[in-house]
């Protein structure tokens, strides 16, 4: 899903860059989904529907860009740590760590912008980029 503010200004990005953050997220969010459904199969359970919303609203002077997922959440004591280079919550072999620490710096140092997560273990995660208006 994706719903947007129609009444929203507009504001200064590098367009290739910021794709690439919300591309990221994405990944993320379906790898974090698909996992959550394949274990949930493992457990005979075949009722979890695989859900990811975005959501831009305009809050005071920023843009915020929500990105949602219902997928396995990430625990509360690593999630001070996944902005940090090479820390990856997936498998050997499936993430280099790069992904979020990289999608930080673009967000935070080349658009003067936050990036916050929140997140439940077993019910999902939700990413907020705040953008300055103007």
């Amino acid at each position: 899903d994706f719903k947007k503010d129609d009444s929203l200004p507009k504001i200064n990005i590098v367009v290739q860059e910021f794709n690439r953050v919300l591309l990221n997220l994405f990944n993320n969010a379906y790898f974090s989904m698909y996992q959550k459904k394949l274990a949930m199969e493992q457990n005979g359970v075949f009722k979890y529907e695989p859900k990811m919303l975005v959501q831009v609203r305009l809050r005071d002077s920023e843009i915020d860009i929500h990105v949602l997922d219902n997928g396995e959440g990430i625990p509360a004591p690593i999630q001070d740590k996944i902005f940090n280079p090479f820390f990856t919550t997936k498998p050997p072999g499936m993430g280099t760590g790069l992904g979020l620490s990289l999608s930080y710096d673009i967000i935070t140092k080349a658009h003067n912008g936050r990036f916050a997560v929140q997140s439940k273990t077993g019910e999902g995660t939700e990413f907020v980029i705040s953008i300055p208006v103007g």
